[in-house]
């Protein structure tokens, strides 16, 4: 894989310092996971650097000890700086449970052979993962134009729309007529300051800033997760002479390869400010985080909000949280569908503020709109030379999500599992 490593599950890699004292020649290393706090399809990264010289994924060989024999789990070597083995802790993992692995090394090809489920395509402006036949979400980097007759500020690239729930039901809306610089699930920033000039990224028709897409950094697929990572700016239109970069933002998306009739998604932004003096971020209701603008058929009549702290769609608005569901009325089976927001322990501001609609939004509609908002409450400053990063993981789902699998999928975000080596030899 050629993608820089994220810091995304960082907390798991540090309980690993064991790898390097292990012999390069070790054919076979035994190890336990212990499960804290009970999780769900997690996904887990060992470091092997020191395990095997030149390892490769014909190399190597994952199982899993069950009380039935070794089970053969896929795994996917990423590999940069350091070199990370990423697999999935299928299922439910109960509080205090332990599971245990070996990982088997061999000069012949190994039985871990690619299963790639999810793949990348590119067609137009867009770019889609797709889990076999089905769509994931599409992430549009070309420049999208509002309707004619439009002001043609409003136009932006950079952002995820649609987005699809297993089921096939679109989530996401963009340039809707009440707000035509929403676009599906995005970022932007709106009330900041660079030196004592206002700058707004967020409402394209001030005509002061906009977000747009730069390039691709990296595409990945995998047996165990696929994305890509993408350099977004964000533009400066006030500055003297020619515009300038304010933000240069590195947007990491991946799709878990999950079986298990939801799709988990990571949605990870590194920001950098190319700014002599930085830009402030100042407090404001909206900017930043993560996004979301639901389709229109979500109104206060038939979706629903509920955060991790008990919020609903009247309270939920300048609380903070660890998670947020918000789901409605859908076309699938099921007749619902939605997306769990997680927020990660590391973020700025967690539990995060939220900004969510009010039920009277849109001239009484009441349409959804979802935000985590780190700068809610309090400014924050970017300083020229500092990255800054935000993580966040949506589950998207079709029929209900309680309060209890909430929990258990936040803590497959947020804990750290202790891994504990057996033996090696």
């Amino acid at each position: 894989m050629k993608r820089k490593t994220s810091n995304l599950s960082r907390g798991m890699l540090l309980t690993l310092v064991w790898i390097s004292s292990l012999c390069v020649s070790a054919q076979t290393i035994n190890f336990s996971i212990i499960i804290k706090k009970p999780c769900v399809n997690t996904p887990v990264s060992i470091s092997v650097d020191d395990l095997i010289a030149d390892i490769t994924s014909e190399t190597f060989a994952l199982y899993e000890v069950t009380p039935s024999g070794e089970k053969l789990i896929h795994s996917q070597l990423e590999s940069d700086y350091t070199s990370r083995l990423w697999f999935i802790l299928e299922g439910f993992s109960a509080k205090n449970s332990t599971r245990k692995f070996v990982l088997k090394f061999q000069e012949q090809d190994s039985p871990n052979k690619s299963n790639t489920d999810i793949h990348i395509y590119k067609s137009g402006e867009n770019l889609t993962l797709r889990q076999k036949e089905q769509q994931i979400l599409s992430y549009r980097f070309g420049t999208m134009y509002p309707p004619e007759g439009v002001d043609p500020l409003f136009k932006r690239s950079g952002f995820i729309h649609p987005l699809w729930s297993p089921g096939g039901e679109v989530l996401t809306r963009v340039q809707a007529p009440d707000h035509y610089h929403h676009y599906g699930i995005w970022g932007p920033w709106t009330l900041t300051h660079i030196n004592d000039r206002k700058v707004d990224f967020w409402n394209l028709y001030e005509g002061q800033g906009t977000v747009k897409f730069a390039g691709f950094l990296s595409e990945t697929t995998g047996s165990v997760f696929s994305g890509f990572r993408a350099l977004q700016q964000h533009i400066d239109f006030g500055a003297k002479g020619e515009d300038q970069i304010a933000i240069n933002e590195i947007l990491d998306v991946r799709a878990w390869n999950i079986h298990d009739g939801v799709r988990i998604i990571d949605y990870t932004t590194i920001l950098n400010t190319p700014l002599p003096n930085g830009i402030m971020l100042d407090a404001y209701r909206y900017g930043g985080g993560i996004g979301f603008r639901a389709t229109e058929k979500w109104t206060k009549d038939n979706s629903t909000v509920l955060t991790s702290e008990g919020k609903t769609r009247i309270d939920a608005d300048g609380s903070n949280a660890r998670w947020c569901i918000v789901e409605g009325e859908s076309e699938v089976q099921e007749g619902r569908s939605g997306i769990l927001f997680l927020s990660h322990p590391s973020n700025r501001a967690h539990p995060e503020p939220m900004r969510v609609w009010p039920l009277d939004a849109n001239g009484g509609r009441g349409d959804m709109f979802f935000e985590f908002t780190p700068i809610r409450h309090r400014s924050w400053e970017l300083q020229k030379g500092s990255n800054y990063i935000l993580k966040y993981r949506m589950i998207v789902f079709d029929g209900k999500i309680d309060k209890e699998a909430a929990e258990m999928y936040w803590n497959s975000f947020a804990a750290t599992p202790e891994i504990k080596i057996d033996s090696k030899k």
